[in-house]
C-alpha cells in the first residue's frame, strides 16, 4: 500500500528521477518548449517553476541554490540572464502545458511544454487582442457599397435631368410660342436619355 503517496514517482528511484527532472528542466530552459508526456510535464512544472522564481533575486545564493539543482551552468547562466528579466513581473504560472495526443507505441499521452512568456503565438506581445469578424463581413460590406454607389448615381442623374430642365424652362420664356413644340421634344428626349443612363447603371450593377 502506498498511503503516503504525494507525487508521480514516474517509475523511478529518487536519483534517476531528479537527474531526469533536471536534464529536462535545463532543455526547457534552454529551448523555451521540449515535448513529453503528460505525467513528466506535469511532474517538471513543480520542479522548475520554484527555480524560475528563485532566478528573480540574481544573488550569489540563488545562483548556488539553483545550480544545486540543476548541476548545469549553461543553463544557469541563461536562466538568470534571459529569462529572469521576462517573467520578472509574473506571480508564478510560467509554464504552459499544451496537449499533443497519445505516442503511437504506447498510447502514452503526450504534450508540449513551453515557458509562457517566450511565446509570441499567442496574442501580440502588448496584450491586445484583434478584432474578429464573421466569415461574411467582406461580402455584406461589398454589397452595401455597391447599393451606396448605385443611389448615388441615380441621384446624380436625377439632378442631371432636373438641371436640364431647368435650362429648357428658361429657354422656353425666351423663345417665341413658334419654337415651344420642338423645345418640348427636346425636354422629352433629355428625360427619356436620363431614365436609360439610370436603367443601364442598376442593370450593369445588378
Amino acid at each position: 500500500m502506498r498511503h503516503g503517496k504525494k507525487f508521480n514517482h514516474l517509475g523511478r528511484k529518487k536519483a534517476h528521477r531528479s537527474a531526469m527532472l533536471s536534464n529536462m528542466a535545463c532543455s526547457l530552459i534552454e529551448h523555451k518548449r521540449i515535448n513529453t508526456t503528460v505525467a513528466k510535464a506535469k511532474a517538471l512544472r513543480v520542479y522548475v517553476e520554484p527555480l524560475i522564481t528563485k532566478s528573480k533575486d540574481d544573488s550569489t545564493h540563488s545562483r548556488r541554490t539553483v545550480f544545486s539543482y540543476l548541476k548545469d551552468k549553461y543553463a544557469v547562466s541563461e536562466l538568470f540572464r534571459e529569462v529572469a528579466p521576462k517573467v520578472a513581473t509574473r506571480p508564478g504560472g510560467y509554464t504552459r502545458i499544451i496537449k499533443t495526443g497519445f505516442r503511437q507505441g504506447d498510447a502514452a499521452e503526450m504534450c508540449m511544454i513551453e515557458l509562457v512568456d517566450f511565446n509570441d503565438i499567442y496574442g501580440s506581445k502588448d496584450g491586445s487582442k484583434k478584432k474578429r469578424s464573421r466569415r461574411g463581413g467582406a461580402k455584406k460590406k461589398g454589397v452595401v457599397d455597391s447599393v451606396s454607389e448605385a443611389a448615388d448615381s441615380v441621384a446624380e442623374a436625377s439632378s442631371d435631368v432636373v438641371d436640364s430642365v431647368a435650362d429648357v424652362a428658361s429657354e422656353v420664356k425666351n423663345v417665341s410660342e413658334e419654337k415651344v413644340e420642338s423645345t418640348k421634344d427636346k425636354v422629352e428626349d433629355i428625360v427619356k436619355d436620363a431614365k436609360d443612363s439610370v436603367k443601364g447603371d442598376d442593370d450593369s450593377k445588378a
